[in-house]
């Protein structure tokens, strides 16, 4: 049991969990023994809200193939099991970052005062450029 909020929780079935072996220069070890670890998760058959759904897809990114299956890989370790907790760290605070409803932005503009002063510096910085350039040495 994957246990990602208070109500929402996910069933040890419905994460498949393979080891496989890593690849790159880590050691002897790296190319004889299946030290790295493939969680695979079937969005779309999940038992996850339909807007957690949504906003899991769009999150992951890359990490979804086109059967909406989110696939997260760490090979980080040279143990099997910390490889292990660290997949299921990434997975897990992703699922609470796709459970978790996005803030909705109020929209607001700025004072008067902060817009008049941020013109008054952008005059400044034009006279500043406008005495730099070949025309302002011209006129002066």
């Amino acid at each position: 049991m994957l246990q990602v909020t208070e109500d929402i929780a996910l069933n040890d079935g419905e994460v498949d969990e393979r080891f496989v072996r890593a690849i790159g220069s880590a050691g002897q070890n790296a190319r004889r023994e299946a030290t790295a670890v493939e969680l695979r998760l079937n969005v779309r058959a999940s038992s996850l809200p339909r807007e957690a759904k949504d906003r899991l897809l769009e999150l992951a990114g890359r990490a979804v193939t086109s059967d909406g299956i989110l696939t997260i890989v760490s090979r980080a370790h040279r143990s099997q099991a910390d490889n292990r907790k660290t997949a299921r760290v990434r997975l897990l605070a992703l699922l609470r970052r796709a459970v978790k409803p996005p803030k909705m932005r109020r929209v607001t503009s700025p004072r008067r005062e902060v817009r008049e002063e941020r013109l008054a510096a952008k005059r400044c910085r034009a006279a500043v450029k406008q005495l730099r350039s070949r025309s302002g040495l011209r006129e002066g």
